[in-house]
């Protein structure tokens, strides 16, 4: 009979790692990571462009490949995982929903701002009625203060989300901070809590860490730590962390690490790490997925990427206000030009 798992783990390489790679993957890249992650006993594979269903756009980057075919054949390959989609109303609508549920997706991560989950009711709802397991995303959840965080997590609760998520989308928040966080939902909320890291500031690890003290079960991960920014939680890591610890996660670690090295390594343009660029994004306070974005506007201009994202994140801006990367880049280009270095 197999254990009971401590901490559910999300693979989010397929959905979160889309950034990493612009968007690029291929349907036999897909199929080849989702079958080597259902061999190693991952509960959940999320499949999508990065930014969820219907994501693929100028604004937020053209998928290569359309994401339900790349949803049909992760789903054709597993055994015994479960496929997820991640959607943002407003993105992703009701009728990309049901064709991701069509396919054979089990699970719905819908996600709002942290202070928008109102108008998630639909979709959280919708999902429901398809019987998928939902979840309710809180993203950029660093900007609000832990009562509006539980105000809003509530709310997804009162809509029928099975999971709520702390969403750490621009990898700014603290230990502590994920600590009150974690534990102000546990007091206030009755259904299971997730934590969902970027490693701009090298605290994806830790902060999954303490979201698990304080009583998270569900916890994102990504193979080779493929994702927005500097990356989410490493996977393969964080089994054999929970192996440490005496966590349950039900995941073979040796064909983790196998699939990490032999597969996904050899896929990336580049290695995922910390750089000038995704460290600004943790310490500034920006959504992850603004990286690539903001690279090559800043590239185009001849200004450093980093004045953008500190003006960024000076104003507040989330995702979905991508178009604010150009005004901002094409601002801090005026003023050079009116007052050149002498």
């Amino acid at each position: 009979m197999a254990k009971k798992r401590d901490v559910l783990i999300t693979e989010v390489a397929l959905r979160d790692g889309s950034h990493a790679i612009a968007h690029q993957y291929t349907v036999d890249q897909v199929a080849k990571i989702t079958k080597a992650l259902d061999e190693a006993n991952v509960p959940y594979i999320e499949v999508a462009h990065g930014d969820g269903l219907a994501g693929s756009s100028l604004q937020y980057g053209l998928s290569r490949t359309n994401e339900l075919e790349l949803i049909e054949a992760a789903v054709s390959v597993c055994k015994q995982s479960k496929i997820a989609v991640l959607l943002l109303p407003g993105i992703g609508t009701m009728k990309d929903l049901k064709h991701a549920a069509e396919l054979g997706a089990k699970m719905a991560r819908v996600a709002t701002h942290v202070t928008e989950a109102d108008v998630s009711a639909q979709h959280i709802g919708l999902a429901k009625e398809l019987g998928m397991e939902t979840v309710g995303f809180l993203m950029m959840a660093h900007m609000a203060p832990v009562e509006k965080l539980v105000e809003q997590a509530k709310l997804m609760e009162s809509y029928g989300a099975d999971v709520v998520y702390v969403v750490d989308s621009a990898g700014a928040l603290l230990p502590h901070e994920v600590r009150d966080r974690i534990r102000a939902l546990k007091q206030h909320v009755g259904v299971e809590i997730g934590f969902h890291g970027h490693n701009n500031l090298s605290l994806a690890m830790a902060n999954s860490l303490v979201a698990i003290e304080e009583g998270a079960t569900r916890i994102d991960g990504s193979v080779r730590c493929l994702g927005a920014g500097a990356g989410n939680t490493q996977t393969e890591v964080l089994v054999a962390v929970l192996d440490r610890l005496g966590k349950e996660t039900g995941i073979d670690l040796y064909k983790m690490m196998d699939l990490a090295e032999e597969i996904v390594a050899p896929m990336l343009p580049a290695p995922q790490e910390i750089t000038r660029d995704s460290l600004v994004l943790g310490y500034a306070g920006v959504y992850s997925s603004f990286l690539l974005h903001t690279k090559r506007i800043a590239q185009k201009l001849g200004i450093d990427s980093r004045d953008i994202f500190v003006e960024l994140g000076k104003r507040k801006v989330v995702g979905g206000q991508e178009d604010m990367i150009v005004d901002v880049a094409t601002e801090i280009a005026k003023k050079r030009e009116k007052s050149p270095v002498s």
